[in-house]
């Protein structure tokens, strides 16, 4: 039965097989797009549970299985197939951007380990440019932080968000004394979340202290003195910011402090001294950055 009576499956509906040959999905596919909500059968027998389809209904399956060919995930072509016209095309333009940025990551980084693994400095790369390594003495600084557990493709969202947010609070704390830094307590990767700790400097400690104290439960916002030392560096520029530049540059860091004969006495950095959003790609934006004795 339908809304509209009886349903004669021989002449106005197709058998599950049928509209699979058609649409050029497999009945596999077809049941669980079914159950996803996708592409739900026009009729389904109460008796035996068969599935039918109309043919009006080829036209979407189609486009499914097109989607599906763009590797994208099937939540997103759920929200692609309620759509219409240039809203539909405008999701999927998102999306393929999305990939893309993917697709261009991965493939540098694939450059990456095909040098690392052939045994060639990924710091002397055309790829990467050449590092050089360089000292610099910081006096102690007083930081208004945050910190979170992150995995590598949330990091630059929630970098932004809370270096913005706590240069917002030293606004209202005197002031800044220095360049905003990022500082990785462990390993962040697809499978390693840290913590990491945004920090920016500030004038005023005792007004930091009563600014974190207001966003402490919203943000975990803190206050810590960052002690003096010494910082080996190398400046990368925005693109080199992007993975895995940005882990070559680390590493050609390591392997100076190493080849020197110093020691790492505190957890790794990046020092943004730069107008990230007017930065161009070649322009030096960011100091990788290790504390050494």
């Amino acid at each position: 039965m339908t809304e509209d009576g009886p349903v004669d499956v021989d002449r106005d509906l197709l058998t599950i097989g049928a509209f699979a040959a058609r649409s050029r999905l497999s009945a596999k596919a077809l049941r669980l797009y079914d159950r996803l909500g996708l592409l739900a059968p026009a009729y389904v027998d109460e008796l035996n549970g068969y599935r039918y389809y109309r043919a009006d209904q080829v036209e979407r399956a189609r486009l499914v299985a097109l989607l599906r060919q763009l590797d994208m995930p099937l939540a997103r072509i759920a929200e692609i197939v309620e759509l219409e016209g240039e809203r539909a095309a405008e999701r999927l333009a998102a999306y393929w951007a999305e990939a893309e940025s993917r697709f261009a990551s991965q493939r540098t980084l694939a450059a990456y380990l095909r040098g690392r693994l052939s045994g060639r400095d990924p710091g002397m790369d055309s790829t990467y440019g050449t590092f050089t390594v360089e000292t610099v003495e910081m006096g102690p600084q007083v930081v208004l932080t945050e910190a979170r557990h992150a995995l590598a493709h949330e990091l630059p969202a929630w970098i932004e968000a809370s270096l913005g947010r706590l240069e917002k609070g030293a606004a209202l704390c005197g002031g800044t004394t220095g360049a905003p830094f990022v500082v990785y307590h462990s390993e962040v990767s697809m499978e390693s979340d840290g913590p990491v700790e945004s920090c920016v400097p500030v004038a005023d400690e005792n007004a930091a202290r009563a600014w974190a104290a207001e966003h402490s439960t919203a943000r975990g916002t803190k206050v810590r003195v960052e002690p003096a030392g010494r910082l080996a560096y190398t400046r990368i520029t925005k693109a080199q910011v992007a993975h895995p530049q940005i882990v070559a540059a680390f590493e050609a860091v390591e392997r100076w402090i190493a080849e020197r004969g110093l020691t790492v006495v505190g957890p790794c950095r990046e020092v943004y001294f730069a107008d990230w959003g007017a930065a161009g790609p070649e322009d030096p934006v960011c100091d990788v950055a290790f504390p050494v004795a």
